[in-house]
């Protein structure tokens, strides 16, 4: 069975200028509404895992790649959405989270990283070798050290697919995604005046690199399963910014594309774009669509209007506090948002809350987070909300309520929140 992806690109080179989103989350209400939609849809659906978020040691979800696959798995089951329809995928798969080791630490760790997410079933594997390891010379890393690191992790996620479909024979070959010029994971921390596009050179020597290196290290048929390389184009945002996509900052980097037909892009840091902007990207060979805090954020949203109608709606005994909860927990436990936020308290205090940068996703599955969220359905559940608040704190949502299209329900609330930045990404790749 040939990869989805390796059907898009083909429909790519046919002329046809198609996409998919990726998004990129750990959060059940993000992913239950993600395969829902891949159902409604009947389309594929692209869910990705950072090294940061799930690995070896658990990540920051506690669950192992293997732990990551089956929770979406069975989800996917039980609203009889078939496995083929369901790419998973590794995110920033390399030294990410191990910088502070020598290079032979971090590789070690690096290579049986990349070997549980290709033996558990990943099919789309982001080699991101990037990064500076602790006994790095001083300067920029090569191209030719990325390429040579990125050769030894593609040797083991082979090695973890070819396990795989020993067992399972159906197993799909994964393909890959290279490229060193990735944005910092989660958006940028400090704020900026401009960004830097990718310069053509840049990206050409990326490919001849990996082309060369890969020869030589005796993996060059590898080059075939590369169908992306992670590029610049312009795209970002910070804690109260967004860096809209200019197709003609981008257009010369674009064009090189045609020499590689072989390839598209991978955009990263592309939420909150508009969907206009999102829709040139795919035109323009940025086909595969990298979004993360974009969808925490739309829940985490929804949740804080539905808070407000609870203080509307519920006694104040029987509230949930959900905001105060969560903004409680974050102060507890400062390790997801310190290093990211800055500014005097109050600068603080408003970036937990409304950071597009949304480190407030690092907490939303926290016990005791999820306990209020919990309660702040009950509580909007027995208390039904009047469809004139609905319009005055969830106007969008509001409009599908009214129109039949979603109950009134505060779970199927919450997910529209998430939903509204989906339809964005939906309206992108769709002919």
């Amino acid at each position: 069975m040939k990869h989805p992806m390796q059907e898009m690109m083909e429909k790519r080179r046919q002329g046809i200028k198609c996409g998919i989103p990726s998004y990129c989350s750990a959060n059940e209400l993000v992913l239950e509404i993600a395969l829902r939609r891949a159902k409604l849809l009947n389309t594929p659906v692209l869910i990705e895992a950072t090294a940061n978020q799930v690995n070896q040691y658990g990540g920051y979800t506690g669950m192992l790649p293997k732990d990551f696959y089956k929770l979406v798995l069975d989800m996917a089951a039980e609203i009889d959405l078939p496995e083929q329809m369901v790419i998973l995928a590794g995110d920033h798969l390399g030294p990410l989270t191990w910088q502070n080791l020598p290079e032979s630490e971090a590789m070690e760790k690096s290579i049986e990283l990349v070997y549980q997410y290709a033996r558990a079933g990943f099919t789309k594997i982001h080699l991101d070798t990037s990064m500076k390891v602790a006994d790095d010379a001083e300067g920029l890393l090569s191209t030719e050290v990325i390429a040579r690191r990125g050769a030894i992790l593609y040797k083991a996620a082979i090695k973890g697919y070819e396990e795989l479909k020993a067992e399972k024979p159906e197993a799909i070959r994964p393909v890959f995604v290279i490229g060193s010029e990735v944005p910092i994971p989660g958006g940028a921390q400090e704020a900026e005046d401009s960004l830097a596009v990718t310069s053509v050179a840049a990206f050409k020597d990326t490919v001849a690199t990996y082309k060369r290196v890969w020869e030589e290290e005796g993996v060059g048929e590898g080059m075939n399963d590369v169908i992306a390389v992670v590029v610049q184009p312009g795209v970002e945002f910070g804690d109260d910014q967004v860096f809209l996509y200019d197709h003609d900052a981008a257009a010369e980097l674009c064009a090189a594309l045609k020499e590689f037909p072989e390839v598209c892009f991978e955009g990263h840091s592309t939420d909150y774009q508009s969907r206009e902007c999102l829709k040139a990207m795919v035109e323009d060979g940025i086909a595969i669509l990298k979004v993360g805090p974009a969808l925490t954020y739309g829940l985490r949203e929804a949740l804080f209007s539905m808070s407000l109608m609870e203080n509307e709606l519920v006694p104040e005994e029987e509230r949930s506090n959900f905001i105060d909860v969560l903004e409680k927990v974050m102060l507890e436990n400062p390790g997801n948002w310190q290093k990211h936020y800055h500014g005097d308290e109050k600068q603080l205090h408003l970036a937990r809350k409304y950071s597009f940068s949304d480190r407030a996703r690092y907490y939303i599955g926290q016990p005791e987070v999820v306990e209020a969220m919990n309660k702040l359905f009950a509580n909007l559940n027995a208390h039904k909300i009047p469809l004139n608040m609905l319009h005055q704190y969830m106007p969008l949502t509001y409009a599908k309520v009214r129109d039949g299209e979603l109950p009134l329900d505060a779970k199927e609330l919450a997910m529209d929140g998430v939903t509204n930045f989906m339809l964005d990404y939906e309206y992108a790749v769709t002919l």
